[in-house]
């Protein structure tokens, strides 16, 4: 038995089944016949017996050339994984006593990783007596979802959990790639 992309085929005499039916290399119905006459009709083309659907009554086998198609399932996979973007969550902290030229320092950073598809969470620490002014904390978070409107859209609005607060911005459909 061997897998391919998480499929299990079984090949020529794993093929334990009474009656099966059978397609031919070239893709026509042979009909339905013993395992172990599909499994001569194969060797006489000398091709391989793969059971395709095991599910199905009775099950359907094909004779292939199981070798070429274990290639071409795995250059599939290796193309797809090849142009396939894993979107990633970046983090950006802040204080809420923060200068302006940090914060679009921050804002700056924030739209190149928007840019290049990826998420973005913005937190903000509040330490001692700044709990007691979390208001502030949320208009800079606001404030800086303002500055991303162009590439960003706001995901969940701020909200307090501890001492922290947190924002999530997602890229613009037409940013990414």
């Amino acid at each position: 038995m061997f897998s391919i992309a998480k499929l299990t085929h079984q090949l020529n005499e794993d093929i334990q089944d009474k009656e099966i039916r059978l397609i031919g290399a070239d893709g026509t119905q042979l009909g339905i016949m013993s395992a172990a006459a599909a499994l001569a009709l194969a060797e006489e083309q000398e091709l391989d017996l793969v059971k395709i659907s095991p599910t199905a009554k009775p099950p359907v086998c094909k004779i292939m050339d199981y070798g070429k198609f274990r290639f071409d399932q795995m250059k599939k996979e290796k193309e797809a994984k090849k142009n396939q973007h894993v979107v990633e969550l970046k983090e950006i902290r802040m204080s809420p006593g923060i200068d302006i030229n940090d914060l679009n320092t921050k804002m700056r950073n924030a739209i190149k990783f928007l840019k290049e598809g990826n998420r973005v969470k913005v937190s903000v620490r509040f330490r001692g007596r700044e709990m007691a002014h979390t208001n502030i904390g949320e208009d800079l978070l606001v404030q800086f979802a303002e500055g991303c409107k162009e590439v960003a859209n706001l995901e969940k609005n701020p909200k307090l959990e501890g001492r922290f607060m947190y924002m999530f911005l997602s890229p613009k459909q037409e940013n990414k790639k």
